[in-house]
């Protein structure tokens, strides 16, 4: 139907109210479906059931493409983890900008519209969200046959993965499904301390990198929709300088913005010294889920480090991609899209004798549900790669037989349980202790306040649930963060401490020479 406005401003207002009605319809529709079938769809701890019977909408993030913007593909960071898709479609090369989106995603379906739902605003990724398919023009029958709902003038679909192991249990007898739930909810009184998200498989954990059809720059359509009924959109770190992706820094285009200065690990042991190092690792993932409260984690940890001693340059950070961060905050700070300089560093800080008193590591990053890292998708096309993210067994790895007195995670990101369960019964980190599953979630606010006299098992002790740990773990932990003894007769003076356990000891020759038993050995 045609019709003549008296003015742009009024067709304006005309097509925001109509977009609007359908919006809120569309959000209101989904919010309803969420809570009555997401359940049914995938295997949902009942403790997250029933969080989402009482949710309320005002507490959900919503983000929408346009709705007239033309056909759509979502991608998600582990969508072809499984291998869905062929290995020349997972990395992404300037020789194929000339090819459209949908050679490049195969597998990904085209629609009118994404709706994304987020249950849990301020937790970190990935925590179960709820996406759905928008399809115009589409009959009841159809709609029916996508298993959608029908409001007339569109069809409402949920996505869930494919080729996960959730969907094979869903036509289980109810008596299996009763005997399975059983069994986690004894797995979950078990873990006393540990607060885990979800282990299913089939919901989606992050938001999806949504594209034109035909866009070939992969822009992200995806917004946050700002509603007083919905919960308020975050505030992501403003990008505060120009970059260019990895993968347009060839050597033919070796411009100053290219440039990145290289990391010198070998300088961070020095002959006769033995010092505390740490490792700060904040991925981010995408601009749209890298938030200002990312930067002051770091900040809060750094400053803690600082304040027990740890020397500037033994403090490696390493946040986001190219330019998230203000030029007078970069000093020591790396793009999160070095993998292979995070682990080459970490690796030999373990391997060096006599190197490390101490390794903290503080890890921030949006995690998969199998405790999988994700770095920064520095070629922007939607897919976790293997050069960008960073696994729980190359973690372990890097760790393995460290040669530092003690290794200390503190983790604040979800499915820390995944790692949990592998250093449990690991006889190659036996100086490795996790700080993690606490009944915090400001892991970095709470050891903010760390002072240098301080065990950190009497700090630990200060959340209202302390943590299973075996023996080993509570006599790495029962000195201070640069290793002093808490309890000694009589007690070290602030100078003692300052001198003969922070930051950097000199070594005699004789003990630099001597092999390491495998026993710690006292800085004395």
């Amino acid at each position: 139907m045609k019709f003549q406005c008296v003015s742009l401003f009024i067709c304006a207002l005309l097509i925001g109210e109509c977009c609007g009605s359908r919006l809120d319809r569309l959000v209101r529709t989904g919010f309803q479906y969420l809570k009555l079938n997401l359940c049914r769809k995938v295997s949902l701890p009942d403790s997250e059931c029933r969080k989402l019977s009482h949710l309320h909408l005002s507490g959900v993030l919503v983000y929408v493409t346009e709705l007239s913007s033309g056909k759509v593909l979502a991608i998600l960071p582990d969508s072809y983890s499984s291998g869905t898709v062929p290995s020349k479609y997972n990395a992404y090369s300037v020789d194929e900008e000339s090819r459209t989106n949908v050679e490049l995603y195969p597998a990904a379906s085209a629609h009118d519209a994404v709706l994304v739902l987020d249950p849990s605003p301020g937790e970190s990724f990935g925590h179960p969200v709820i996406l759905f398919y928008v399809d115009f023009n589409i009959t009841k029958k159809k709609c029916a046959h996508m298993d959608g709902v029908y409001l007339g003038e569109e069809c409402l679909t949920m996505a869930v993965k494919t080729r996960c192991r959730n969907q094979l249990k869903r036509r289980r007898s109810r008596s299996d499904r009763m005997a399975s739930r059983a069994r986690a909810r004894r797995t979950t009184a078990s873990r006393i301390g540990h607060v885990e998200h979800s282990s299913g498989h089939c919901e989606i954990h992050f938001l999806p990198l949504v594209v034109g059809v035909k866009d070939s720059n992969r822009t992200q359509r995806l917004r946050c929709v700002d509603h007083p009924d919905y919960a308020r959109c975050p505030e992501p770190l403003p990008q505060t300088s120009p970059s260019v992706p990895i993968s347009s820094c060839e050597l033919n285009k070796n411009t100053r913005r290219c440039h990145q200065q290289r990391m010198a690990t070998h300088l961070s042991c020095r002959l006769y010294q033995t010092c505390d190092h740490a490792v700060l690792l904040s991925g981010g993932w995408q601009e749209q889920i890298t938030y200002q409260h990312h930067v002051q984690n770091l900040q809060l940890f750094y400053q803690m480090l600082r304040n027990n001693g740890f020397h500037r340059d033994h403090i490696k950070t390493f946040f986001a991609g190219n330019g998230q961060v203000a030029a007078k905050d970069t000093e020591g700070v790396y793009p999160a899209t070095e993998k292979e300089v995070i682990r080459n560093h970490i690796s030999y800080i373990c391997r060096k004798q006599h190197c490390a008193d101490a390794l903290v590591l503080y890890l921030n990053s949006p995690t998969r549900n199998d405790g999988t890292m994700l770095l920064w998708d520095r070629n922007n096309n939607g897919i976790a790669d293997l050069k960008e993210r960073y696994s729980v067994g190359e973690l372990l790895a890097d760790l393995a037989g460290c040669r530092a007195s003690r290794v200390l995670l503190f983790v604040e990101q979800s499915y820390s349980g995944a790692l949990s369960k592998r250093l449990m019964g690991s006889l190659k980190h036996l100086n490795v202790v996790l700080l993690n599953g606490l009944p915090w979630v400001d892991t970095a606010e709470f050891w903010a306040s760390l002072h240098p006299s301080q065990c950190v098992i009497d700090h630990l002790s200060k959340g209202s649930v302390i943590p299973q740990l075996g023996d080993a773990a509570l006599g790495l932990l029962n000195v201070t963060l640069a290793g002093a003894p808490c309890n000694s007769t009589p007690p070290l003076t602030e100078a003692e401490v300052r001198k003969e356990y922070m930051g950097c000891q000199n070594l005699p020759t004789a003990l630099w020479y001597q092999k390491r038993p495998k026993s710690n050995i006292s800085r004395n």
